[in-house]
């Protein structure tokens, strides 16, 4: 990951001074970087031993970025991971343009692996990834949300990327066809999770630890899983608080919200779909070889849903 870090750093330069002040704002500005530690343990758990997976997790560090930086604007977020957001300190311009810079710099960077499988996952997984974000803005507001279309968007928009980092490590490691289908199923249920878990903590978390604020999601209007069953689950009162929380967005309704959340047990069913998630990710990647890095990734599936930040 040191490795990684130091490729991030290089592949950052640009002549245009903005460009790398931005750039390097977001980027060093925290983050767990599990994206790019999926390239690194799928490439090892099939015995890589070249250099490539370093570009490819930069590569997909680089594409996260992007879309967080894109994700700011739209959202109109001002905190991520206890820092302002860049579109807060730069403008939505700046953020705007530098994010295109870096999904443009991510694709000169995977053209030099001349690998056409590496290149169409990760073209699939972009596009893909521009499909979630435009559901989600489309649920955004929207009280009669289903679960499984709630689910959609969480697998184009956050666990496609989880996906196409575990299968890149398994197309450098030269993996069976279907131990790079293992991989992708593993990728796509930890990135489920991960973002399951991620709602919930917008309803729970401690903003020292996550960096957010407390229903950031309820006042973009966002109906998260935890609303979802609380509304399926509820009495009409209930269900009238939080169908105009969504229509509504904002926070006037975020302690109301909050009770009924409780009331409901919403938390519990979201934290038990996520652990479904995880556990069906680790079964994915059971049949691989034992070895560190098989071990690093069922230890993933487990900070997946366990972690508080």
């Amino acid at each position: 990951m040191n490795v990684v870090d130091s490729v991030i750093r290089e592949k950052l330069h640009s002549h245009v001074a903005l460009i790398r002040q931005v750039s390097e704002y977001i980027i060093n500005s925290g983050g767990k970087r599990l994206r790019p530690a999926l390239v690194i343990l799928s490439a090892g758990a099939f015995g890589y031993t070249g250099k490539y997976h370093y570009n490819l997790a930069a590569v997909i560090e680089f594409i996260h970025t992007a879309t967080l930086l894109h994700d700011d604007v739209v959202d109109e977020s001002e905190l991520r991971r206890n820092k302002e957001t860049a579109n807060a300190l730069f403008g939505n311009a700046a953020s705007v343009l530098v994010g295109d810079f870096l999904y443009s710099r991510a694709f000169q960077m995977m053209v030099e692996v001349d690998n056409m499988r590496v290149m169409q996952v990760l073209a699939d997984a972009t596009n893909t990834i521009a499909e979630g974000e435009v559901l989600q803005m489309l649920n955004c507001r929207d009280p009669d949300v289903e679960e499984d279309n709630y689910l959609r968007v969480i697998r184009f928009k956050t666990a496609k990327l989880f996906e196409a980092a575990s299968r890149l490590g398994a197309i450098l490691g030269n993996a069976a066809e279907e131990e790079e289908r293992a991989l992708a199923i593993y990728g796509m249920h930890l990135g489920t999770a991960f973002q399951l878990i991620d709602d919930m903590l917008d309803y729970s978390g401690d903003y020292q630890e996550t960096g957010k604020n407390l229903g950031d999601d309820l006042a973009e209007g966002k109906p998260t899983l935890p609303l979802i069953y609380a509304m399926r689950a509820g009495t009409p009162a209930q269900i009238s608080i939080i169908r105009k929380a969504i229509e509504e967005g904002g926070q006037d309704e975020l302690q109301s919200v909050l009770q009924v959340i409780q009331q409901t047990n919403a938390l519990d069913y979201a934290r038990q779909c996520a652990q479904a998630e995880a556990d069906t990710a680790s079964a994915a990647i059971a049949s691989l070889p034992d070895s560190d890095y098989k071990t690093s990734l069922l230890q993933l599936a487990t900070f997946a849903i366990t972690r508080n930040h």
